[in-house]
Formats: structure tokens, C-alpha cells, sequence
């Protein structure tokens, strides 16, 4: 997600800050302030030892649990340089290939992609939409067959107007008028599922005119599910009942189920709408709509399919007839079934409502909760996790079991252990915190809508804009990634978040008491801070050592995150402004880490302007798909063009962003 698209900070709570945790962790070793921040960080190391062992000892297993991990790759490739070339690059002995750019025709008529951006909002509907982010792919058969055919699904964040359009949107008068091209932009948005096959001849992966490809997009009709459905919150003019909204927008991460579905992310949503309430009710507020107009504007053509986007009461209305309540029926996890075509995706409210930047399950295992992990991608926003009432069973559970369980937000304690605080309507400790901060809810409903406030109450750890988690398939140590927080002053620093401020971000893990995902607390530490090699330690090797990051791998606000089948560790960033433009990060990038002995190499760097986002592979792990986002939106112009990269087209054609398929030369696993 790019800094400057990021929903306005609103956590005006008086909870720790992660940093104020790490700062008081650290407080003990002089050598924090003495030697910096990095070496503060020594004395972390070695805490998953410890706990791996203590938990090893609970489960009856000795040494065992370290050992019980994926097989392990050697990482022998030769690291990408930083550069800030207008072209990809993978190390030697790869090829990587541009696929699914936007513009792409998927379904119904196929309408060609217009280079100069002429199509219309029917043709997009049709067609790839903008801003690639979040993907996963899905075997279209077990077997072999599964790593030559499968259906990828691909988030689409938010637009570029100046790319989207010919010539950017229409004003007259300063506001919108050509109702075309706000329905371009909304149907540029939401979610691509794709079947795609490798041709055996050429070695290169095409599209199917399959009856699975799918266009899902802002206006797509939702069904709203779990404990808001028919609050009264959710109520609007289109849906009385309070059962269905249109749409999904600024998707970014994902996740995907055990019984083979795909979950897609509302982040920024916010910034879509309008309300000049007076005051904003808390449900708007804390999530910062604002007060002026929308960020696209889209309120400003007449009709209810755009009116929509204006959440001001209308005057002698009541929620039921008008759309004061439209914003509450963003900010959720939708589901959608990649293999069902004509299913309504279903918003899961059970999750929680915030800027979502995804949602990953730890490993299933049958007879106990499944369990999803979140965070809230914004400046002091929390981490949370999802665990299901209902057990875990191959043969029955689905989707209905996200509507049923209990959210929780986590606490960082200095020490190196942590909490998961139930936000339960239920729990007389929740409803206990809520009436000690002068704050009432009357229904779970109403915590869930209110997600970022209950987190309040409860006194959750504020953190450096939590975004993109992994769960190791084997130990189901969960990593997350803290993309930066520039705004924080240097004093107000604690144990997992331990620069003021932190233009650098880090990435955190834990593991579960006893294994167990479900378990209430944790034990963390710092696997890497990021920054250049005077500001930067890598914590994950578990010795004593310190190692800073080096010219092979030094890298800067990390964002996508994914553990692969063999245990790899794959961090993909997102720099902006004078960080991506200048310095020594070069052009966004993804790496390969380790998680056992910390190694970190620079595998891939994108094009000007982008960020890498979204990683995923075919089973057998000889195909691997990443996405550069918003290429050319940022640093210095082509000569002759409006944009810093014309990638993948080349000249001066307008950039696009695309999914990135990368593979071994030898045929070998990539990364290998």
C-alpha cells in the first residue's frame, strides 16, 4: 500500500505505543543508547530458543519441535543488485515475464486493451482491472496437472486516474460529470480470478476463455454475513434489511481457507466516501471519512449507483432510505469461491472491520479453532486474530464457520511475552475495560463496526502499521511486517517497535503458547529491522550475533510477506517518495529470508515507481507470481512521457501494472 493512499491516522487512544514496549524492554542494556538501536536489540536474541525449548519441554517432545521444519533450500543464487533500472531484475539463471497487466480481457466479449486508455466502463468490467495487490493461486486439478493449470486471483487496490483515462477525470466546475468514467474506475477495482495454463510449447503461461474467469468489482452485489448482518449499521436505502451492500474496494492482501476459497481485504476504504454530519457518528470517525468529498469524487454523478458513495443523512430520512450507513458496509473480509462463478461474495463480519490488509490462516489442523491473523494498516492501529467456536473438520467446515467466534487484539509486554484481548460483547472483562474508558456498546454488532475503538478500550499495543502476516506451515510462528511510521517522535519508542521514528520498518514474530494458534498468549521478538547497514540488525540467526543488513540485502519498509512450502521467508517492500526516488534501497524490491539462521538475499527488484506486492507459486514451486503495482507513479519522467517507467509495454507507452511470472532456467525451484 503506498503512503500516500493510506487512510488518515485516527488512534487519538491513549495505548501503548509497540515502541514505548521495546524501549522499556531495552531500558535494562546501556547499550541501547550507547550503541544504537541495533545493538540494543542483541539481547532479544536467543528468546525463540528459549520458548521454542520451553514449549518442546509442555509438549513432551525434547529438541524435536526445532527440527520439525520444511526442507530447507540453499539459497545459492546470486543477489540483485539496488538498481533503478526500468526493468526487472532476477539473478542469473532466471527469466521473468510480464502477464495479466492491467487492461487484460478476461470474460464476456474480450474487449481489447486500448493503449491510449479509451476503453469504456463496460470494457473494464470485462477486463483486468488496475493496481494489482493481494493473489493467490488455486490448482485447477491435483497432481501435475495443478502446476500447468490453476485459478489465480489477483486484488486490485485503487486507480490512477492519469493512467485509467485518456486524459485523467473530467471537471466541470471542479467536479465530476462523465458518469463513464466513474464507472471504469469503480469496475477497476476489486478483484480478477483468472484461469491461466502453461503452453507447453512456448514455455509461457496464457489465459483460458474459461467459465471460471471472473470480474468482481466495486459495484458487485455482497451478501453481509455473520453478527452485523441486519444491524441496524448496515442498513441503507439499496439493502432495508440491512443483508446486502455493492461492492468491494481498495483490496489489498488476502488470504485464502482450508476448504479452498479466496479472501480478499478492504483496506483504505474510507477515502471512498463523504459525510458532512455534524459531528461524525464514531463508526465514520475513527475510521476518518471525510467531511468534504470522496477521493475519487464518484458521489458527484447523479444516480444510486454513485450517489452512494454520499453518506450524509438525508434530511426527514431514515437510514433505510438513504446511505448514511454505505461506509459500514466496508472495511471487512469478503469471501469469494474462485471455482463457483455465479456465488455472491460474502462479507465476514465476524473479522472485524478496519483497514484490513489481509487474512492468514495458521495451519488447520483437525478437532481444534481455526484461526486468522490481521493487521490494520495505518499508523498506531493494532494486530488481531480471528478464532472460530466450531472444530475444525475437512469433511463439513466451510465458510459459514468465520460468522461464529471471537476476536481478539494483541497487548506486547516488555519482556518479550504478549496477550490476545478478547473483543467480546460477551466477556465481562471486555465490557468491564469499555465502561472503565466512559464507552458503551450495546450488541457484538456494534464492537464489530466499532472495531478500532474496542481495540481502544481494551488497551492493545499501538504498532508501525501492521501489514502482510505468515504462518510457517511447520512451527506456525506467525510473522508480520511493520512498514514504517515516520510520525512517531523519537521518544515514544517501546520493546516491538523500537525506533522514533521509524522510517525503516521491521517485521515481528511470535509463537503461540504450546503451539497452540488458539492460545491467548505468545512469546515475540524482532526477526529484522530494516534501514541501511548503519541502522539495521538482523535478529532471526538465534546466536548471539547481530549481523547488520549489507549491500546484498538492504532494504526498507517491508510490506508483502509470504512463507512458501519449503520454509522460505519471502519479504516484498514498499518504499515512496524521497526513500524509493533517492538513497540506497533502489527500486522496491522482494528478498528470500531464512527463517532459521536469519540469511537475507535480494532476489528481485521492480521498475520505477512500483511496489512489489502479492508472492505466490504452483505447488511444485518452478513457477513463481509476484505483482508490481502502480509502475511510473513516482521519481524522475521518462524523457517524452508523463510517467518514470513505460514497463511492460516499453517506448512511451502508459505502464501498467501486471503480475510478474518468474522461473529457473534449469526448471528448478526458484529461489533455489
Amino acid at each position: 500500500m503506498l503512503d500516500n493512499d493510506a487512510d488518515t491516522p485516527s488512534n487519538s487512544s491513549e495505548n501503548p505505543h509497540f515502541a514505548e514496549v521495546v524501549a522499556r524492554r531495552a531500558a535494562s542494556r546501556r547499550d541501547f543508547l550507547a550503541g544504537g538501536t541495533a545493538a540494543g536489540l542483541a539481547g532479544a536474541v536467543g528468546l525463540f530458543a528459549v520458548t521454542e525449548e520451553a514449549t518442546a519441554q509442555a509438549l513432551g517432545q525434547g529438541n524435536g519441535v526445532a527440527a520439525r521444519r520444511a526442507p530447507r533450500l540453499e539459497y545459492a543464487f546470486s543477489p540483485v543488485q539496488v538498481n533503478r533500472l526500468d526493468q526487472v531484475s532476477v539473478p542469473p539463471g532466471y527469466t521473468a515475464r510480464a502477464f495479466l497487466p492491467w487492461g487484460t480481457p478476461i470474460t464476456g466479449s474480450y474487449p481489447p486493451f486500448v493503449p491510449d486508455g479509451s476503453n469504456t466502463g463496460a470494457d473494464q468490467e470485462q477486463q483486468v482491472g488496475q493496481h494489482h495487490d493481494g493473489m493467490h493461486y488455486f490448482p485447477i486439478a491435483p497432481g501435475m496437472i495443478g502446476n500447468r493449470a490453476g485459478l489465480l486471483c489477483v486484488n486490485h487496490e485503487y486507480i490512477q486516474q492519469d493512467t485509467l483515462l485518456p486524459n485523467g477525470p473530467t471537471l466541470a466546475g471542479g467536479r465530476r460529470t462523465v458518469e463513464d468514467e466513474v464507472r471504469k474506475e469503480i469496475a477497476a477495482h476489486g478483484v480478477s480470478v483468472v484461469e491461466i495454463f502453461r503452453d507447453e510449447r512456448s514455455r509461457e503461461w496464457k489465459v483460458a476463455r474459461s467459465r471460471y474467469n471472473r470480474r468482481i468489482t466495486g459495484a458487485t452485489p455482497m451478501e453481509i454475513t455473520g453478527p452485523v448482518r441486519g444491524s441496524r449499521w448496515v442498513q441503507t436505502k439499496y439493502s432495508p434489511t440491512g443483508t446486502r451492500v455493492r461492492g468491494t474496494l481498495n483490496n489489498c492482501a488476502h488470504g485464502y481457507t482450508p476448504w479452498g476459497t479466496y479472501l480478499t481485504c478492504e483496506e483504505n476504504w474510507a477515502g471512498y466516501f463523504v459525510s458532512k454530519a455534524t459531528p461524525l457518528p464514531r463508526e465514520l470517525a475513527r475510521f476518518g471519512v471525510p467531511n468534504t468529498n470522496g477521493r475519487y469524487r464518484w458521489e458527484e454523478i447523479p444516480g444510486d449507483a454513485y450517489e452512494r458513495f454520499d453518506a450524509t443523512p438525508v434530511a426527514g430520512a431514515t437510514a433505510a432510505q438513504d446511505y448514511r450507513n454505505e461506509p459500514n458496509g466496508f472495511g471487512w473480509v469478503v469471501e469469494i469461491d474462485p471455482f463457483a462463478p455465479r456465488s455472491v461474495p460474502k462479507k465476514r463480519t465476524a473479522l472485524g472491520r478496519f483497514a484490513h490488509e489481509g487474512a492468514w490462516f495458521a495451519p488447520a489442523v483437525p478437532g481444534r479453532p481455526l484461526v486468522v491473523y490481521m493487521g490494520d494498516d495505518s499508523q498506531n492501529e493494532y494486530i488481531y486474530k480471528f478464532v472460530t467456536r466450531e472444530r475444525y473438520n475437512p469433511a463439513r467446515t466451510n465458510g459459514d464457520c468465520l460468522d461464529d467466534g471471537v476476536l481478539y487484539v494483541a497487548r506486547f509486554a516488555d519482556d518479550g511475552s504478549g496477550e490476545w484481548l478478547a473483543l467480546d460483547y460477551a466477556d465481562a472483562d471486555f465490557r468491564a475495560a469499555a465502561a472503565a474508558r466512559g464507552v458503551s456498546f450495546e450488541s457484538q454488532a456494534d464492537v464489530l463496526v466499532n472495531t478500532r475503538l474496542a481495540a481502544d478500550v481494551v488497551g492493545a499495543t499501538k504498532m508501525d502499521r501492521p501489514e502482510w502476516a505468515a504462518v510457517h506451515p511447520v512451527t506456525r510462528e506467525v510473522y508480520i511486517t511493520l512498514t514504517n511510521n515516520a510520525a512517531r517522535a523519537a521518544g515514544a519508542t517501546d520493546a516491538a517497535n523500537p525506533r522514533g521514528p521509524n522510517p525503516f520498518g521491521h517485521i515481528v514474530r511470535w509463537r503461540e503458547l504450546g503451539q497452540r494458534s488458539d492460545a491467548r498468549r505468545f512469546n515475540w521478538e524482532i526477526f529484522v529491522l530494516a534501514g541501511p547497514e548503519s541502522d539495521s540488525a538482523v535478529l532471526g540467526a538465534g546466536g548471539g550475533a547481530v549481523p547488520a543488513l549489507d549491500a546484498s540485502n538492504r532494504f526498507a519498509s517491508p510490506d508483502g510477506l509470504w512463507i512458501d512450502q519449503f520454509g522460505t521467508l519471502w519479504i516484498q517492500t514498499d518504499m515512496s517518495g524521497s526513500q524509493l526516488n533517492a538513497g540506497p534501497f533502489g527500486n522496491n524490491a522482494m528478498l528470500v529470508a531464512d527463517p532459521d539462521t536469519g540469511l537475507i538475499k535480494r532476489f528481485f527488484t521492480g521498475v520505477p515507481g512500483c511496489e512489489v506486492t502479492g508472492v505466490v507459486s504452483t505447488p511444485s514451486g518452478r513457477t513463481l507470481f509476484a505483482n508490481l503495482q502502480h509502475p511510473g507513479e513516482q521519481g524522475a519522467l521518462l524523457p517524452g512521457s508523463k510517467w518514470s517507467s513505460s514497463w511492460p509495454d516499453g517506448g512511451l507507452a502508459r505502464p501498467r501494472s501486471a503480475v510478474v511470472v518468474m522461473t529457473k532456467d534449469d526448471g528448478g525451484i526458484v529461489g533455489s
